[in-house]
């Protein structure tokens, strides 16, 4: 059964950083494009960064030059490293695995929380 699950949230100061790990299984990672993505309270989810298997990257500008996405394939492993962190980057970060390409996917992680607050 295809799982995906997040790690690595909590509680960091304003300017402190965090590093948060999406592991999926083996059998949904293959030519995909995996996605962090949060949601802050009343707000609708919005996407963070995205990585795909072959190492394409894409940021929304909010994050851009303060957040880096890498993945190791071979550990079906995705990161999220997050630096000069800011309240408003407190919400709940989710990891998605999606395939475009028959056959189509899409999975979600449970979540993590991160808040950033003096």
């Amino acid at each position: 059964q295809a799982q995906v699950v997040e790690s690595g949230g909590g509680l960091v100061q304003p300017g402190g950083s965090l590093r948060l790990s999406c592991v999926a299984s083996a059998d949904i990672f293959s030519a995909v494009t995996i996605g962090w993505y949060r949601q802050a309270p009343g707000l609708e989810r919005e996407m963070v960064a995205t990585i795909t298997t072959g190492g394409t990257t894409n940021y929304a500008d909010s994050v851009q030059d303060r957040f880096t996405i890498s993945a190791n394939n071979a550990k079906k492993t995705v990161w999220l490293q997050m630096d000069s962190l800011k309240p408003e980057d407190s919400a709940v970060y989710y990891c998605n695995v999606r395939r475009a390409v028959t056959p189509r996917y899409s999975y979600w992680g449970q979540g993590t929380q991160v808040t950033v607050s003096s």
